[in-house]
């Protein structure tokens, strides 16, 4: 089977050559005459018909002296088709951008030479036992759809992290270079014994290759001369303590599947670490029977060396106060991952016991959000009431 070619497009924009490539040199000579805006008092208009040796000696100026927040004015959207997911969550680590990815939820995994035959047999498995176990407990509440669809992003733990996506990714001109020279970073320090690294490696040469291809890299942007890493990997978060007040940090395990739905909430900081011991979530829908709860761990065991979505990897999360209850806004919902809605009730729940004794005035506040779902918050206007018990006391087990 042919490996799907990673494949990256730009979006049709001002900058964009007929064959598909990226317009570098108009793109720059624009942030260029940007970059005199600071000093020229007539503004800009008098600076778009400058002389265009005097535009390149201020853009050779800006981009060896590191000076190059010019070239952030300069927004691409990029069409990323054939994207491991793991180095998609890897881009959407790093600020700033927008994106729209491709869902697991709804959409089905499709066979691909990314994803082992072993790992489509056991998801198009486990979909089947999932909708007929998520029936058996809430075929009066939800309806036939969205059933197929909780059953889809349940057997997609048993997936790859590799497996391909697809998204739309917008970020600057500046910032794209910045993240390409932190992937080289990583890859030139790569372990060939770390089969995690070798394969991300692969992924982070072809994705810079592309990169190249359609002409976005700039030699002057590319120097990461603050030796800056890509945010998403840690190895040292087992070591660091948890503290709670108007900023806090804290760390748990989850899976990847869920860290990639926290990733959405760009207010906050993620990193993530993978653990010397393997272990791996098991839906909730299952855990009262043995029988389903050992076939599930033996069938993740089977595609253990393919790093499945649902292995749980140790997660810190930091920010501040105000941002980590618009995080429960968002995930204390029936609608939110069950995953991540519980992670987050977990994290409220150790917050509020933390400013008990320390901060009485955000303990306070923070009990208001302690009651159950979000439809139960002060201010908050529901718009798609659920009408589903289980979901709004967040008991639901799906």
């Amino acid at each position: 089977m042919n490996k799907e070619k990673m494949k990256i497009s730009i979006l049709p924009n001002y900058f964009l050559n007929e064959d598909g490539t990226f317009n570098k040199q108009e793109a720059i000579l624009l942030s260029g005459k940007i970059a005199g805006v600071c000093y020229d008092k007539e503004g800009f208009n008098h600076l778009i018909n400058e002389d265009e040796e005097k535009t390149k000696r201020r853009i050779d100026m800006t981009l060896n002296n590191g000076h190059h927040s010019v070239y952030d004015h300069i927004m691409i959207n990029f069409n990323i088709e054939n994207i491991p997911k793991i180095l998609a969550m890897i881009l959407n680590n790093e600020k700033e951008y927008t994106t729209s990815e491709k869902s697991a939820r709804y959409t089905p995994v499709e066979s691909s030479s990314s994803i082992s035959n072993v790992e489509i047999e056991l998801y198009n498995k486990w979909t089947d036992i999932f909708i007929n176990e998520i029936n058996k407990r809430y075929k009066d509440v939800l309806t036939a759809n969205k059933i197929k669809k909780l059953a889809q992003e349940n057997a997609r733990y048993l997936i790859t992290v590799f497996m391909p996506t697809q998204m739309i990714y917008t970020t600057s001109l500046r910032q794209i270079n910045y993240i390409a020279s932190w992937l080289k970073k990583y890859a030139d320090n790569a372990q060939e014994k770390n089969d995690f690294e070798k394969k991300l490696k692969k992924s982070i040469c072809e994705f810079i290759d592309e990169l190249k291809r359609i002409n976005v890299l700039e030699d002057g942007l590319l120097k990461n001369e603050k030796n800056r890493s890509i945010s998403l990997f840690n190895n040292n978060l087992d070591k660091k303590e948890k503290y709670f007040g108007e900023v806090y940090f804290t760390t748990y395990k989850g899976t990847f599947a869920e860290l990639a739905q926290a990733q959405r909430h760009r207010t906050l900081d993620y990193q993530m670490q993978i653990m010397t011991n393997k272990e791996y979530y098991v839906p909730l829908i299952i855990k009262d029977n043995d029988d389903l709860v050992n076939m599930w761990n033996n069938d993740m065991k089977k595609v253990s060396k393919y790093y499945p979505q649902g292995e749980l990897i140790l997660i810190s999360e930091c920010g501040k106060y105000d941002d980590f209850i618009l995080k429960c806004m968002e995930r204390l919902c029936t609608h939110a991952q069950l995953e991540i809605m519980l992670q987050t009730k977990l994290t409220l729940d150790e917050y509020r016991e933390y400013l008990k004794d320390s901060n009485k005035e955000l303990y306070k506040d923070i009990c208001k959000y302690s009651k159950g779902a979000r439809c139960t918050f002060p201010n908050y206007k529901c718009m798609e009431k659920c009408h589903f018990k289980e979901g709004v006391l967040l008991t639901r087990d799906i």
